[in-house]
């Protein structure tokens, strides 16, 4: 199946229909934006962008976990695994910068850090050392939390094993993006991943509300592109709605066990997001009923004082979709997959650091 939706044929079939489709509809800039890490890759990595016309605009918005965690969140973690704490977390998380060094940098400072694949290995590691005191650093969307959600339901967290909520949730943010005084967008692509648990449902009310197009779409180059032909359709109709484009794996209704978990074992808190600021019930928290696992409630963890991004890093405009990568003044220059500065040049997701390997826009590129 994925040969067939790599298809060079295919591609070339829906370039040509883009292109027909904005020649009869207008010549002003048509600004889509994706909330996905996954989405970004894709688009990077097939430089789906070279073949758009100039007029089609397709940005990364806050779709990378990691580099909305905040500094704080980072900071909690470096002081625990410090102070008597094994802190556990996903590879990524450790190579995000704070303002006090990242957690691969406090395990070379003595700090206790290891990585793990899923939160069961945190539980295993926490069975297999009954004596120690083990946190688990929770970071994702709706994807990873409900593993989370569903251990604490099933009772199966050892006494030994606490938890660091940093979980963060999609539609609020694309709330945001929409509300923006100095930005506009004519669509949105969905996260494929998050959707597979919320459902496509979850993405009426956005459309109903800002009059926009949203398609769910997959990971492939021509999922990507059915996306902007679908939200393009759509602007030609002057409709908007929400519409499901990724069907071999999402459905309106979503997982609805893992969504009843998510319900019973978070309460929704307003989050910070990183270079962002606080936004409202755009965050999980564990409930009331499991505080004993919350280790915020256990342990009083020094308050973190300083910015969220570092001084000249534009990670905060490159995750609101404001500007791309190659024009932050730090990027490639001082900021570089070895020695990362901001949080967008970490990892699989990162905007910054998929264009660093892959390119990303390609106006820019030429200048």
């Amino acid at each position: 199946m994925s040969q067939s939706f790599q298809d060079p044929i295919v591609i070339k079939k829906l370039q040509i229909k883009i292109k027909s489709l904005v020649s009869g509809l207008t010549d002003e800039k048509i600004k889509i934006c994706h909330v996905c890490g996954t989405h970004e890759y894709t688009i990077s990595h097939w430089g789906l962008r070279s073949l758009l016309p100039k007029n089609i605009e397709v940005i990364a918005g806050p779709g990378c976990p990691v580099c909305v965690c905040p500094n704080k969140d980072i900071e909690e973690c470096i002081w625990l695994s410090k102070n008597g704490y094994i802190l556990t977390t996903f590879g990524d998380m450790t190579r995000v910068p704070s303002n006090s060094g990242s957690l691969n940098s406090a395990k070379a400072e003595g700090g206790d850090v290891r990585i793990v694949y899923s939160f069961l290995d945190a539980i295993k590691l926490a069975k297999k050392n009954p004596k120690s005191k083990i946190v688990f650093f929770a970071i994702g969307f709706e994807t990873t939390s409900p593993m989370v959600a569903i251990e604490l339901l099933n009772q199966n967290i050892p006494s030994n094993l606490s938890i660091l909520s940093s979980f963060r949730l999609v539609p609020p943010a694309m709330h945001l993006l929409m509300k923006q005084p100095d930005f506009s967008l004519d669509g949105f692509i969905a996260p494929g991943h998050v959707s597979t648990i919320t459902g496509s449902g979850i993405y009426e009310p956005i459309s109903t509300k800002y009059n926009v197009p949203i398609v769910v779409a997959g990971f492939e180059p021509v999922d990507v592109m059915l996306g902007i032909v679908s939200i393009l359709e759509q602007m030609k109709k002057n409709i908007a709605k929400t519409e499901n484009l990724y069907t071999r794996v999402v459905t309106r209704e979503g997982n609805k066990i893992a969504l009843k978990a998510m319900s019973n074992a978070f309460e929704t808190i307003d989050a910070q997001w990183r270079g962002i600021g606080l936004v409202a019930d755009s965050g999980y928290e564990l409930a009331e009923q499991f505080k004993g696992s919350n280790i915020r409630c256990i342990e009083e963890i020094p308050e973190s004082i300083g910015d969220d991004i570092p001084k000249g890093c534009r990670c905060a405009d490159v995750i609101l979709g404001k500007i791309y990568p190659e024009e932050c003044p730090l990027f490639k220059r001082k900021c570089t997959l070895e020695t990362p500065v901001g949080p967008c040049m970490v990892g699989t997701e990162g905007t910054c650091a998929i264009h660093a390997k892959f390119g990303g826009y390609f106006d820019l590129e030429e200048e």
